[in-house]
């Protein structure tokens, strides 16, 4: 699969989304699979399953364009490196602006390891800035940074860092499960005592 159209319009890379159109979140139904929900979304008890969305990692941040030809858009991050151009390759597709390279005009990285977010200049001619100031290097991005990529700016939005993980909420759900097993098993323990003393009594 390559590049899709969604009921609205849309066009996005089947090979990153699946079949849910990333702008406006409608399915696409595929050629080869009847096994899809409707445009809207929305299941029912003749919905079958969807077989082919790929699992999407977790988003650590969002660009917004707010100045541009893809205004009131916005990006996913994910952890790890997140190449920024305008070909279907890139992990951050920008359309609609021919001044962003078309691969690699910037990086975007989450560290998961020390929270944080970080912009380095890709690999092309193109210019990265920064509350207009010019980026050569890393950088790490506080939020609500504006970036200017061609004649684009994005505002950043953070939303894994120091006060929240991912993995720190993977950890709170482990712990609830382990304290809900440990209560539940001392609750049988109290059940079969309470039935071995009833069992125990003389008749």
């Amino acid at each position: 699969m390559g590049l899709l159209r969604c009921p609205e319009g849309h066009l996005f890379s089947s090979r990153r989304y699946g079949s849910i159109c990333p702008y406006c979140h409608k399915a696409v139904r595929l050629a080869n699979d009847n096994a899809i929900d409707d445009a809207e979304g929305i299941y029912n008890d003749s919905t079958p399953y969807i077989g082919d969305l790929e699992v999407m990692d977790p988003v650590t941040g969002w660009l917004v364009c707010i100045d541009g030809p893809s205004k009131g858009r916005d990006y996913k991050i994910f952890t790890a490196k997140n190449f920024l151009g305008r070909s279907d390759s890139m992990d951050i597709q920008i359309l609609g602006d021919n001044a962003i390279a078309k691969k690699n005009h910037a990086v975007l990285v989450y560290d998961p390891k020390k929270r944080k977010t970080l912009i380095l200049p890709g690999d092309s001619k193109g210019l990265v800035y920064v509350n207009d100031e010019g980026i050569y290097g890393p950088q790490e991005l506080d939020d609500h940074d504006v970036i200017e990529l061609g004649k684009s700016r994005f505002l950043f939005i953070s939303l894994c860092g120091e006060r929240f993980e991912w993995e720190d909420l993977d950890d709170v759900n482990k712990n609830n499960k382990k304290d809900n097993n440990q209560e539940a098993e001392g609750e049988n323990d109290e059940r079969d005592k309470s039935d071995k003393s009833e069992k125990s009594k003389p008749l």
